[in-house]
């Protein structure tokens, strides 16, 4: 098996066992039976359990941010792309495997003890407020519209989470059409 198809299978398992079961709970055994690859195989590729949970994390937010953006790009006004964030989260929550967000989670596990995640997950939270900027400077509002949109979103994935449910998205999108409203962009 080449390099790339097993980075792939390994990075499918990882995103799926630690995603639904958790970082902690899931051993590098449990990868490798998931995905077939050798675990020797899957030390040379992955060194440490951290190097995959940074990859794996890596992965998810490359792959999250394009989906998001790619959703709300597709809006013609600069408001719908807005708003179209909030719809997209609702799609997500209402996935039969989310479990929040997987960023939040991982700092919830590992940021107190591993930089390495802590700076991942901040990172992946730093560039969906940059995205949120840019949405909101397009729309002509301010910066600070931006941060309370995004603590908006923020506190809907963490809602969404613990109550199983997607409806915390449309209250999200409903306190940011007020907000845009408030802020004068109509």
């Amino acid at each position: 098996m080449d390099t790339q198809t097993a980075q792939a299978r390994l990075l499918d398992a990882a995103e799926e066992l630690f995603y639904g079961r958790g970082i902690q709970a899931v051993g590098m055994d449990d990868i490798r039976s998931a995905s077939g690859v050798s675990l020797k195989r899957l030390y040379q590729l992955y060194p440490s359990k951290e190097s995959l949970v940074d990859a794996y994390l890596r992965r998810r937010d490359v792959r999250w941010r394009q989906s998001l953006e790619s959703h709300a790009d597709a809006q013609a006004a600069p408001l719908e792309r807005i708003l179209a964030v909030f719809d997209w989260l609702s799609g997500w929550f209402g996935e039969a495997d989310f479990r929040g967000c997987g960023f939040i989670n991982a700092y919830g596990e590992l940021g107190a003890t591993s930089p390495a995640v802590a700076e991942v997950a901040r990172a992946h939270k730093d560039a969906f407020r940059r995205y949120l900027g840019r949405l909101v400077a397009a729309a002509g509002g301010e910066a600070w519209l931006a941060d309370q949109l995004t603590l908006l979103a923020e506190g809907a994935m963490t809602t969404a989470a613990i109550c199983g449910s997607s409806e915390p998205a449309r209250q999200a999108r409903d306190a940011a059409r007020t907000l845009l409203e408030a802020a004068g962009l109509k």
